[in-house]
Parts: C-alpha cells; sequence; structure tokens
C-alpha cells in the first residue's frame, strides 16, 4: 500500500483543516436581536465574524446561499431524556424494567441524531431513568465522532429521596430497581453526589418532590437541609443543582436550597414565582410533556376542551412570566418523540410568550442558565453550532420547524 495513501487513512480527520464557510442568510438572529442582511463567516469550528455583508470579507470562503432562511445559534434543548422514547409507545415502568440497557442506548443513538437534525446543538440530559451511567458512553461517543448529536450536558442516575420514586405498585417485599439513585442524610448525600459526579455527571439533579410510597398526589421528599448539602457538594465541584419540583412546597425548597433549576412548576404560585425572581432561580416549564401525557391517556387535542391540568398549565405559566421569573426552554423530550423537541418552542407562544422570547429562552438564556459561554449566540469567537430556518420565527414561531441547515462546530449536519 502506499505510505502516504496509509498515511491519510490512519490520521483523524479532524487533523485536516476544515473550509472555511461564509453563510449568507436573509437575517441573522444573534441570540438576542434579530439584523437583516448580517452575513456569518466560519473557520474551523468558530464564528470568525459576524456583520453586515459589506463589512465581512468573502476571501477563501465557500459562500453558502441561505436565501429566505434566518440563521440563528444551535437551539438548546433544556429538558431531554435520550435513553426514553414516548410513553404511548411503551410505559416508563416497562422501559425501566423491561427493556435491555443495550437496547435503549441502541435507541438512544438514533435519538441522538434526530435531535440534532432538528437543529438542537445542545442537550441537557436530565436522568438516564434506570439506564445507569449510559448516558456517560452516549456523550462520549457523540464528543469523538462515532455517532452523530448534540453536545450533552448530563446528570447520569439523578437522586431521589428512599420510597419517593417509581416504578411502584409491586409486593413490599421486592426491591425493584428505581429510576434513579436513593440517597438520604449527610453522609449518603455527599457520596452519592461524589460518586455520579466522579463517573462523569456535569450537573446534580434532584427530586424535590414526588408520589410517596402509595400515594397519588405529589409530596415534598427532602429537606431544605439536604436540598442545601447536595448544593454545597455539587457547588464545590462548580457544578449546579436541577431539581424536579411540581408542588408549591417542593419548588420553595429547591429555591431555598440554591437550585438553579426548576423543572415542571405545575403547581407554582404567584408567591412561589416571586421568590424564584428573588433568588435568580430559572424555570423549565415542560409545557409539551404535559401536554403529550393528557393526550396519551385520552384527550382529543383541537377537538376537546383542554383538561384541568392543561388549563391550570397555562395560568401558572402566566404567573411565571409575569413575575419575570428567568424561563429556560425544555419540554422533557422522551415523553414526546425525539426530534420533535420544537413542540415545547410553538407551546411556549400559544402560552403567552413572544417568539422572540421564546428564540432567546432556546439560545441564550438556556446558555447563561447553564454556565455555556462559548455558544447560544452568534457571535465572533464561539463556536460555530448554527442553525438555518425557512421563514422568521421571531415573527411565525412555528418557522423554527422548517430546519434547512445545521452547522455543529462549524460541520454540516444537515445541508
Amino acid at each position: 500500500m502506499n505510505k502516504l495513501y496509509f498515511l491519510i487513512l490512519w490520521f483523524p480527520v479532524s487533523l485536516f483543516a476544515q473550509p472555511t464557510y461564509l453563510l449568507k442568510p436573509d437575517r441573522v438572529f444573534d441570540g438576542e436581536t434579530t439584523h437583516e442582511g448580517w452575513v456569518v463567516r466560519i473557520s474551523g469550528d468558530k464564528i470568525e465574524s459576524v456583520g453586515a455583508a459589506n463589512t465581512v470579507s468573502a476571501t477563501g470562503a465557500e459562500v453558502v446561499d441561505l436565501k429566505g432562511t434566518t440563521l440563528m445559534p444551535g437551539l438548546i434543548e433544556g429538558h431531554s431524556h435520550l435513553l426514553l422514547h414516548p410513553y404511548n409507545e411503551t410505559p416508563w415502568d416497562d422501559q425501566v424494567l423491561k427493556e435491555a440497557r443495550s437496547l435503549r442506548v441502541a435507541r438512544a443513538t438514533v435519538h441522538a441524531q434526530k435531535t440534532l437534525l432538528a437543529g438542537f446543538t445542545t442537550v441537557r440530559d436530565l436522568g438516564t431513568e434506570g439506564a445507569e451511567y449510559d448516558d456517560v458512553g452516549l456523550k462520549q461517543a457523540i464528543n469523538k465522532g462515532i455517532i452523530p448529536g448534540p453536545r450533552m450536558i448530563i446528570v447520569t442516575r439523578a437522586l431521589i429521596a428512599t420510597g419517593s420514586y417509581a416504578p411502584k405498585g409491586f409486593s413490599p417485599d421486592i426491591d425493584v430497581p428505581q429510576g434513579a439513585e436513593e440517597a438520604d442524610g449527610h453522609d449518603a448525600l455527599i457520596q452519592a453526589v461524589r460518586r455520579q459526579i466522579g463517573k462523569g455527571a456535569d450537573a446534580i439533579k434532584i427530586y424535590a418532590d414526588y408520589r410517596w410510597g402509595l400515594m397519588a398526589e405529589a409530596r415534598p421528599t427532602y429537606t431544605i437541609e439536604e436540598i442545601k448539602l447536595i448544593v454545597d457538594v455539587a457547588k464545590s465541584s462548580g457544578r449546579g443543582v436541577a431539581a424536579h419540583a411540581s408542588t408549591a412546597e417542593g419548588m420553595r425548597r429547591a429555591i431555598l436550597g440554591g437550585c438553579e433549576t426548576v423543572e415542571h412548576g405545575d403547581a407554582g404560585t404567584p408567591e412561589i414565582f416571586a421568590l424564584m425572581k428573588q433568588h435568580g432561580t430559572a424555570l423549565c416549564p415542560t409545557l409539551a410533556a404535559g401536554d403529550a401525557v393528557s393526550q396519551y391517556r385520552g384527550w382529543k387535542k383541537g377537538q376537546e376542551p383542554e383538561p384541568d391540568r392543561i388549563k391550570q398549565k397555562r395560568v401558572t405559566f402566566k404567573q411565571a412570566l409575569d413575575a419575570g421569573v428567568t424561563i429556560c426552554a425544555g419540554g422533557d423530550v422522551g415523553v414526546f418523540s425525539h426530534g420533535d423537541n420544537a413542540r415545547e418552542l410553538v407551546m411556549m407562544a400559544d402560552y403567552g410568550m413572544k417568539p422572540l422570547d421564546v428564540l432567546r429562552s432556546a439560545t441564550s438564556v438556556n446558555a447563561d442558565a447553564f454556565h455555556l459561554a462559548d455558544r447560544g449566540r452568534v457571535r465572533s469567537g464561539l463556536l460555530a453550532d448554527l442553525v438555518a430556518v425557512d421563514g422568521d420565527p421571531t415573527k411565525t414561531i412555528t418557522d423554527v420547524q422548517r430546519v434547512r441547515i445545521v452547522m455543529k462546530g462549524g460541520i454540516f449536519s444537515k445541508r
């Protein structure tokens, strides 16, 4: 074999120079505002320059005509479960108890690709739901270029108070595998947080409330002191804590305990949202998950009146907006289909958020909330994670679903 040919085959692709591109859309949404007639020059995996067409050089670049599109930062999914698939396909209990982890990982590789092709170049994946630390390997496979997918922020197993999570309904004489790691009290919590970080967690997720034992309604789990301990241990390693909380008291404890985000927040009150605003706690409302579950239970959306659960969610979401709470875009995707992530963005607008603010939530706001200083905006020096969609989603939010091109790290994932 020719030695030069052998060397070309052996060297990783990343060692070869990436092309330089000049992207020419109708407009650029930079993560905060919209600019008509702007272009973006990409060199390697970074954005080299951004601005009006007459201010950015095209020399040495491949010009990519994106007429009719809006170019935006790659979207950031704030609440995902790549190792889950829709509950109307397989109930959650059966996924945790009956599906082999190898099967779940194989399916997750497809979920990752669908997510990326939908324009979401980063996901915050909030728990493997019984698949142990398999998100670590999934993230590594994406980072090594073995499989296509978004950049991942992972929490591994998540933390639950003993007796508070699921699956449930089995004989009390049987120890059933859980969807997250049980830990309580001072020493056990410290060890669990450090163990998850040591295995690869980028953040810690806790369940601040859930349906305890055989109870049908959610109740708070961890005490404020326990939550503060979890937060302190995580913070000492530079990591934040996300809290599942659907009750007002669970939310209050998560906020006062120092959690950075509250997931769901279904039963929030004006007082609780005022407390969130005071403490700088962000809300990830997961509107699409509740919408999907209601349909799985028989609601014919568009044909029947909205269930009380949906009506109440509209009320609490508006209360959060009125209080000025930071809203992160995240749909709890996995409950519904991966690749349909933008469903959450469309619903955020339907529930009263301005389209421009929705796009900010899915880009710069999520980047700031998740401490991602290298993405979420179209700005010189940041990662070339970009998506172009047909139309103008700052005016018609459903245009965010009309993806034309996706770029991650200066390489086209979809073109």
